[in-house]
């Protein structure tokens, strides 16, 4: 792209260094800047005291979440005085001199970034990453327990619709939206009224890969893999649904590779008899746990895309999926995978172990899947998103005017 039309974005993720669907783009999205040497505004939260990087034509401030935190997950937290950082964020704001703020939720770094969009008139872009209106559905059974069991469904669902709600009146200050999959941009538009471009997401085909498969000579069980966390809305009751209802047909050669963290692990270990728990991998310890499985079995409703079953994929594991959310657009049912409603879940898994060569077939799609889905390719669509924005706010600027990040807070 042309150094002339190449935006200055700033930046304000939910997370970097978490292992979550966030972090994870945005460790991709670094490395993209970095590979093409794009003038970005990284403003992020970090483990140490604020640190402000310059590496060329890419800004990094890190600022450490406080005592006044509280947890929203294992590993992600709310810093209610994350605040304090405001004099040295607006400093850095001014000299970098973004053309658009990029927010991806109303997290305490997303909800600054937004604020600072306001005041300094620049266009806001924001990506929307988790469905937390079904999440917060999935986890109100501490709540539906109190009422009889057939209005717990209405009352969920009450839940859930409101959560859409207010999560769409947030996510409507932004001029643009992100998503990472068709449906859920289809969404957004309905509930926000705002336009909705793709974000998906991409792999690293050269971490990710076949050649990571190492299995000991004589170990022939048929391994059935998962990747997550272990949470209420990642359905991972049904993984021991799958495994009653295999050993109940007979089934009896496979066992589970479980890796991740979450509330549900107790849980999980005392229902999974033929599972290993190598807890949270990272590096070659990932790439040879996904190398090493046979099929990977997502059930969750919930996941925005799923970033877990395109690294399976890339490592030629075909995957099996729900209909709902992301997943289900990354899988090729009956190509790279199945395409599953929880009921049919263990049968989809069992049609894939007895057929040695429908399974060998689903291994090498699974492979040339991923070769194709590049991280490169994401990011540039994004900022044709950005270029989109930018474009419709020059040809406002007569009657809207310009911001520029000058005046103080």
């Amino acid at each position: 792209m042309a150094a002339s039309t190449v935006p200055r974005v700033a930046y304000f993720p939910d997370s970097f260094y978490e292992i979550n669907g966030v972090a994870h783009t945005s460790r991709q999205f670094e490395a993209y800047v970095r590979r093409h040497d794009l003038p970005f505004l990284f403003v992020r939260p970090g483990n140490r005291q604020p640190r402000l990087i310059v590496e060329g034509r890419l800004t990094t401030l890190e600022l450490p979440r406080g005592s006044v935190s509280f947890a929203l997950e294992k590993d992600l937290s709310f810093d209610a005085g994350y605040v304090r950082h405001l004099p040295l964020i607006v400093r850095t704001l001014k000299e970098f001199r973004p053309d658009l703020i990029h927010i991806t939720g109303p997290s305490d770094n997303g909800i600054i970034g937004a604020v600072l969009a306001n005041h300094f008139h620049l266009p806001l872009a924001a990506s929307w990453h988790t469905n937390v209106h079904e999440y917060a559905a999935r986890r109100s059974a501490w709540l539906l327990r109190h009422f009889r069991q057939n209005r717990q469904p209405a009352i969920a669902g009450t839940i859930e619709r409101s959560a859409l709600y207010f999560s769409a009146k947030f996510y409507s200050i932004a001029q643009i939206l992100f998503a990472p999959n068709t449906g859920l941009c289809g969404l957004l538009e309905k509930e926000t009224g705002r336009p909705c471009f793709l974000m998906e997401r991409g792999v690293d085909t050269q971490v990710f890969s076949p050649a990571y498969r190492r299995r000991e000579p004589g170990d022939n069980a048929f391994i059935l893999g998962f990747v997550g966390r272990f949470s209420v809305e990642k359905n991972v009751a049904l993984l021991a649904q799958v495994q009653q209802q295999l050993t109940a047909s007979g089934l009896t050669n496979f066992r589970f590779l479980i890796v991740g963290h979450g509330a549900e692990e107790p849980w999980l270990r005392a229902h999974l008899s033929a599972a290993q728990f190598p807890g949270v991998l990272r590096g070659d310890a990932l790439s040879r746990a996904y190398a090493n499985m046979d099929l990977f079995v997502f059930p969750s409703h919930t996941d925005t895309f799923g970033n877990v079953v395109l690294e399976a994929l890339a490592s030629g594991v075909p995957a099996i999926v729900t209909p709902d959310g992301g997943p289900p657009s990354i899988v090729r049912h009956g190509e790279t995978g199945l395409i599953a409603k929880d009921e049919d879940f263990a049968t989809a898994v069992a049609s894939v172990l007895t057929d040695p060569p429908l399974h060998a077939r689903m291994r090498e799609a699974a492979r040339q899947d991923g070769l194709r889905a590049s991280w490169d390719s994401v990011f540039e669509a994004v900022y044709d998103g950005y270029r989109t924005l930018l474009q419709s706010r020059r040809c406002r600027k007569s009657t809207a005017g310009r911001g520029d990040p000058s005046g103080d807070p």
